[in-house]
Formats: structure tokens, C-alpha cells, sequence
């Protein structure tokens, strides 16, 4: 294993987490309502959740994925499930007035809940796995021990959480928080729409 392949599959990895997608979505949302602790927290769980499908894809899943095929799809069916029933919530509760803190920053949301809320979100969606597998079909040597695959998932743990850190710090900003109170209805419809279409997106493959 070199640092070039390492690097190589951090540059992956860091595009497909730019990328739009249900956890995008979640830690920006929890971020503008919640402040930087609790967006923060929700991205250790996004990241804690790419590294179980990195470790599960070195595992052989992605490859597992390709010989029964119905196990795919019994899992994003599930995993697309679980995206719809937060949208729902999300949907339903736009109209619900926030309980903010003495301060007025912004709403309760204990770390917990936050880091639960980005975890869910990400094992929700088994396409990672699949990403993963090809990725590091290409990159990895075919003989890597498991100290290396370790490796590799702690990277992409690093990588995913220190994104949606930085998402996390730009959007529990003043303004962008100003702008999501003031218009917390619209902004939640459009959330939960926009979850229950990647929901859609995860089912039908």
C-alpha cells in the first residue's frame, strides 16, 4: 500500500461526499436549526457510517451485492424506507414552532440525537457500498491485511466527518440560521421533498 493509493482513494471518496445526497441534506438542516455542536455531531455519525460500508465493502459485501442481487435490493428498499418515514416527519412537523434556547441561538437537539439522526441517515442508503466496492477494486491490492482496511475506513471516516464538519460550520453561520427560522416551513417541506425523492432514488436503484 502506497500514500498515492491512499491519497487517491480520500480524492474518491471526498468528490462522491461533495456530492448532493440525503446526508447533505440532513447535516445542513441540522446545522441551520441546531447550531455547530449538534451539526458537528451529526457529521461523526455521517462519517461513522461511511466507514462501516468502506469496511463493509472491503469485507466483500459489494461483492456479495453482485452475486445475489435481491439482497441489494432488500436493503435499499428498507434503507429507502427509512429516508421516507424522516421525510414525513420532516413534512409534518414544518409548521411546528421551534423551542429555542434562553438564548434564542436556536432549538434544543441534544449531540446524541443528532449523531443518531446522521448515522441513520447514512446506513439508510447501501449505495455506498457499492460505490466502495468499485472504488477499491480499482485502488486496493487484492491482498491488503485487515490493519490496512482499518486504515482505509478511519481515512474515509476522516474524510466524510471533516466534510460535513465544514458544512456544519457555514450553515449554523448568523445568516444562513436567520434565514432558516424565518422561513423554517418552506425550508423543511423542500428538506423532506427533497429526502423523499433520494428516497425514491435508493429503491428504484
Amino acid at each position: 500500500m502506497t500514500l498515492a493509493v491512499l491519497l487517491s482513494v480520500m480524492a474518491a471518496h471526498l468528490a462522491a461526499a461533495i456530492s448532493p445526497g440525503p446526508a447533505f441534506v440532513m447535516a445542513l438542516r441540522i446545522s441551520a436549526r441546531s447550531g455547530a455542536p449538534a451539526g458537528a455531531a451529526a457529521a461523526f455519525g455521517l462519517g461513522l457510517g461511511a466507514a462501516i460500508w468502506a469496511m463493509a465493502a472491503m469485507l466483500g459485501l459489494a461483492a456479495l451485492f453482485r452475486i445475489a442481487p435481491d439482497l441489494l435490493l432488500a436493503l435499499r428498499l428498507v434503507g429507502a424506507g427509512l429516508l421516507l418515514m424522516i421525510a414525513v416527519a420532516l413534512w409534518r412537523g414544518a409548521d411546528s414552532p421551534l423551542e429555542l434556547k434562553n438564548s434564542g441561538a436556536g432549538p434544543q437537539q441534544s449531540l446524541w440525537s443528532s449523531f443518531r439522526l446522521g448515522l441513520i441517515t447514512q446506513l439508510a442508503n447501501p449505495k455506498p457500498a457499492v460505490f466502495f466496492g468499485a472504488v477499491f477494486i480499482g485502488l486496493l491490492p487484492a491482498d491488503m491485511g485487515l490493519g490496512w482496511a482499518f486504515l482505509v475506513a478511519g481515512l474515509i471516516w476522516a474524510v466524510e466527518t471533516g466534510w460535513f464538519i465544514l458544512v456544519a460550520l457555514v450553515f449554523s453561520q448568523p445568516w444562513p440560521r436567520s434565514v432558516y427560522m424565518r422561513a423554517k416551513a418552506r425550508i423543511d417541506r423542500a428538506m423532506g421533498g427533497a429526502l423523499a425523492l433520494f428516497s425514491a432514488k435508493i429503491a428504484l436503484g
